[in-house]
């Protein structure tokens, strides 16, 4: 399946038509927080889990709504959520910062951390055993059982498994668990959604002549934050040559007229959920040349193409092997995936290219209440620049609907001549 191109640079082509009753404008933070909580539970309950403890901070946010110092935690895994399968939860918590989250109706309890700053000090050895036994204590309380893990340094697990208690991975369960959304989820998506457009919008007004990359890019994160967005995972905004490869983060380099700016969102916005759509510009005076265009009009079509493939039952396997293709001189430098899942950062699933699938991904099917980003990159080996676009649409009970509703460039979608 084939999407032409515009004839016109006044007609900016979109995806499917926004529906109102599958992307809810308005969420309850109580609902929320308790169907997040269930859905974390049932997986338990499969999975065999009597508890998990979480130190990853998305899967603490996804489990109670708790959030405390995010940046710090993300490097130095020291606060800690205990999570039973029934049963109290209990937040171990950075000394005098419990009243942050004491206030959520899903935490129980608080505790100090007994690891907090144990590495610092050079005390790791020291306090796994207090750790362990405390988990340990809690878990004999509720009859006993296997515990999770999401993330911990090794030597807690294996003082957990000195005081007899059966330790397992559950970083893949939970990211399982979480690839369904909730109504309350899809709002949340969208107000994200909203805001990041905004601040690429913001940004993208700011493209001229002698601009720096990285004066755009700080636009962007100012309007982020501005908007009640949290922070931006990567700092993928580069200007021509940069443009290709792709990866490149901002630099001071200045952008030179003719030249095009592509970027990718990739922000942890509002309530803590992911906005991940890309664009790439021209930048004027001028007229974008033929070459531009048509790498522009390539990334366009992918995108559509596989956006096409998209809706509930459709397997992962499927839609690789019916994936646009690539031309082979473009093929080098694909993007690694096709589709990837989107909640609070990006998720489960991962469709790779039909040529890498069994190296990155696994089998599946698209359900009813995922939310994915297709992908698309286009550029060649010793090419002068590359296009990257990408859009995020909900997976719904009759086939998608579109969250990123930014428009695309409409010089460089005019038909090449």
């Amino acid at each position: 399946m084939t999407h032409p191109r515009p004839d016109s640079p006044s007609v900016v082509p979109s995806g499917p038509a926004f529906a109102s009753d599958a992307i809810p404008s308005a969420l309850d933070p109580v609902r929320l927080r308790a169907e997040r909580l269930a859905r974390l539970r049932a997986m338990m309950d499969e999975q065999g889990y009597a508890a998990v403890v979480l130190f990853d901070p998305y899967n603490q946010r996804y489990a109670t709504g708790s959030r405390n110092m995010f940046g710090y935690f993300l490097r130095n895994s020291t606060r800690y959520i205990y999570v039973p399968l029934n049963g109290p939860v209990i937040l171990f918590e950075y000394p005098g910062s419990a009243h942050i989250s004491t206030c959520l109706e899903t935490i129980d309890e608080s505790r100090t951390s007994k690891v907090v700053w144990s590495s610092v000090n050079q005390r790791d050895g020291a306090v796994a055993q207090p750790f362990a036994q405390e988990i340990a204590d809690l878990l004999k309380q509720q009859g006993g059982g296997k515990v999770g893990l999401d993330r911990c340094s090794h030597i807690l697990a294996l003082a957990l498994e000195a005081e007899g208690v059966t330790v397992e991975d559950c970083q893949q369960h939970i990211l399982h668990a979480r690839r369904i959304k909730t109504t309350d989820e899809v709002a949340c998506l969208a107000l994200s959604m909203a805001s990041s457009e905004a601040a690429v919008d913001a940004m993208a007004r700011r493209i001229r002549p002698g601009v720096s990359e990285t004066e755009l890019f700080a636009t962007m994160y100012g309007e982020v934050i501005a908007g009640g967005g949290e922070f931006i995972e990567t700092r993928l905004l580069s200007s021509g040559p940069r443009t290709n490869p792709w990866f490149a983060e901002a630099s001071d380099r200045r952008i030179r007229p003719g030249e095009l700016v592509a970027m990718d969102t990739d922000t942890i916005g509002v309530n803590g959920y992911y906005s991940d759509f890309s664009r790439t510009f021209f930048c004027g005076p001028g007229r974008p040349s033929g070459y531009q265009k048509s790498l522009y009009s390539m990334a366009w079509e992918q995108v559509h193409h596989n956006m096409a493939l998209l809706g509930p039952g459709k397997s992962y396997r499927e839609i690789a092997e019916s994936a646009w293709k690539i031309p082979e001189r473009f093929l080098d430098r694909r993007y690694p995936s096709i589709i990837h899942g989107v909640g609070m950062h990006g998720e489960t699933p991962l469709v790779a290219h039909s040529l890498d699938f069994d190296s990155f991904s696994g089998d599946g099917v698209l359900e009813p209440g995922m939310v994915v980003s297709v992908e698309s990159y286009i550029g060649e080996v010793d090419g002068p620049e590359g296009v990257k676009l990408e859009e995020e649409v909900l997976i719904t009970e009759s086939g998608i609907e579109l969250l990123s509703r930014y428009p695309f460039d409409e010089q460089l979608l005019e038909k090449v001549v």
